[in-house]
């Protein structure tokens, strides 16, 4: 008589389970019946900041722009959006906001071209990969205020320009404290938000698709016209439409070089929290910053809807 023996996991799997009482539920572990509401637990924090930095003020700031000083509800500050200056503001803040979103995007592109072909765990690609998050951050007062040290009226290299070459960069007028002058400063901080949004797409390209290019007799130039911008285009335009709202959107830099005017849709929404309002629109900042969330909200709604789309050569 022959007796098979079964061990390890042969064992384990032959081994009889144990059944429930008739009638009894599924048995589920007190630790995995207690984790769900333990993870919704860490959500907390994050809901709390969303509602009372974010979403209540929104609400706030869109309201206020129905109502009159006295709680009435009116369509006059929003019918303020059709007025000229209003519109040139909002031109204003629309091309600059294309044109550095474009010159951010192109140089940035160029950048992560460049570190495409170097190391990921390198000293260099590491280093750039570092100094593009901090740079992209590195907006805001500290921001103007380095430019008006380097390039202001009495800035360093201003003066050096001046004194020892004859070249007056303010020969036409103080450029820098008015809306050209926000332009570099904006594409200071484009740049690097481009490279850390454009890098990932730019390293998904797979080396396979190179090496059949090369196997069906195709060039360089053919892999990135038939297959590389293709590819990339759904994830550039997406970029391009980020750093788009990332300008649109920014107040400080602008607070701080252009203080005279209101040129651009943030600082008029400043004039009009801190100035004197015609009569019957004091809430005038509430219809600004309605027009100029629908344009934000417009533009993350397509960034969005291009970045799923994106997404599928990234995986």
């Amino acid at each position: 008589m022959t007796t098979a023996t079964t061990t390890g996991a042969d064992a384990t799997a032959s081994a009889p389970v144990p059944l429930a009482p008739a009638g009894a539920g599924p048995v589920v572990s007190g630790a995995r019946r207690s984790a769900p509401s333990a993870a919704w637990l860490g959500l907390v924090p994050f809901t709390a900041y969303v509602l009372l930095f974010l979403a209540v003020p929104t609400i706030l700031a869109i309201g206020s722009g129905f109502f009159t000083e006295d709680g009435s509800f009116t369509w006059s500050n929003v019918s303020a959006l059709g007025d000229p200056v209003v519109l040139t503001t909002f031109a204003n803040s629309g091309g600059l906001s294309l044109l550095t979103a474009l010159v951010g995007a192109i140089l940035g592109a160029l950048v992560c071209y460049a570190l495409l072909g170097m190391n990921p765990d390198g000293a260099v690609r590491s280093t750039v990969d570092a100094a593009a998050g901090v740079l992209a951050q590195f907006g805001g007062v500290m921001l103007a205020f380095a430019f008006i040290a380097i390039i202001g009226i009495q800035g360093v290299v201003t003066l050096f320009l001046k004194d020892d070459l004859g070249v007056d960069i303010f020969a036409n007028g103080t450029w820098l404290y008015e809306l050209p002058g926000l332009i570099l400063p904006y594409i200071y901080f484009q740049i690097p938000l481009m490279v850390i949004t454009f890098m990932p797409a730019l390293a998904a390209l797979k080396p396979q698709w190179a090496e059949a290019n090369l196997t069906l007799g195709g060039t360089r130039s053919s892999f990135w016209l038939r297959i590389g911008i293709p590819v990339l285009a759904p994830s550039f335009l997406a970029s391009l439409l980020l750093l788009f709202a990332n300008a649109f959107s920014s107040y400080a830099t602008a607070a701080a070089l252009a203080s005279q005017g209101a040129q651009i849709v943030p600082l008029q929404i400043r004039a009009a929290l801190t100035s004197e309002t015609v009569l019957g629109r004091e809430n005038l900042a509430g219809a600004l910053a309605l027009g100029m969330i629908v344009i934000v909200g417009v533009v993350m709604g397509l960034y969005s809807i291009i970045q799923r789309r994106a997404a599928r050569w990234q995986s």
